[in-house]
């Protein structure tokens, strides 16, 4: 089975101000880490949408061994993130395990978990112990659909559409977060020094 890792990172941090792909995290950049993460987990491919401050970001970031797909739509939403990116998978692909570039909190075992457990499914999602989050599974049999995709929460509306049989596999702990805000971004670098002193979320 072949599988491809999708990192989305084209968006334009309206929210934030700046580019949050190059907020200093973990002695790198945000974008940086969960690019890491995504090399991690020793799947077949690993790619990145990238669109807003994509200059920045592309002179900023290690991207070795990332296949980078630009998204001049970036502000139409994630949705036409992914459809640009299926558009250049590698043909082998039989799925797609989808990561936000801004949620560098997801651990390598929750992924190849997810991929074990909803491999042969359309639709997988991981139920942290508060709420169902990232990372997704995507069958090859979505990746029409995935095409097709439109906004923000355009993910969200497939998964929750009751057309496909969802997979929920359990993942340890709370949903990791993501950087939408400036308070997000406090909250992480303050939840990372909390789990360096063994502090439990």
């Amino acid at each position: 089975m072949v599988v491809t890792v999708l990192v989305l990172a084209a968006g334009s941090s309206q929210r934030l101000g700046r580019p949050k792909q190059l907020l200093p995290y973990r002695g790198s950049t945000l974008l940086d880490a969960t690019l890491s993460l995504a090399r991690s987990c020793g799947l077949d491919q690993v790619m990145v949408t990238l669109g807003g401050a994509g200059d920045a970001v592309r002179a900023a970031v290690d991207f070795a061994g990332v296949d980078v797909v630009d998204n001049p739509d970036f502000g139409a939403g994630c949705g036409s993130s992914i459809a640009a990116a299926v558009d250049v998978l590698d043909e082998r692909t039989d799925g797609i395990v989808l990561l936000l570039g801004d949620q560098p909190g997801v651990s390598p075992a929750t992924v190849r978990r997810l991929v074990d457990k909803a491999a042969g499914s359309p639709l997988g999602v991981c139920r942290y112990v508060d709420a169902l989050g990232h990372p997704f599974w995507f069958g090859r049999e979505m990746f029409a659909e995935l095409r097709a995709l439109h906004g923000d929460k355009a993910v969200w509306k497939l998964l929750e559409s009751g057309r496909y049989p969802v997979i929920e596999v359990d993942a340890e702990g709370v949903v990791p977060l993501d950087v939408d805000t400036w308070e997000d971004y406090e909250a992480l670098l303050a939840r990372d020094a909390d789990e360096s002193q063994g502090v439990s979320p």
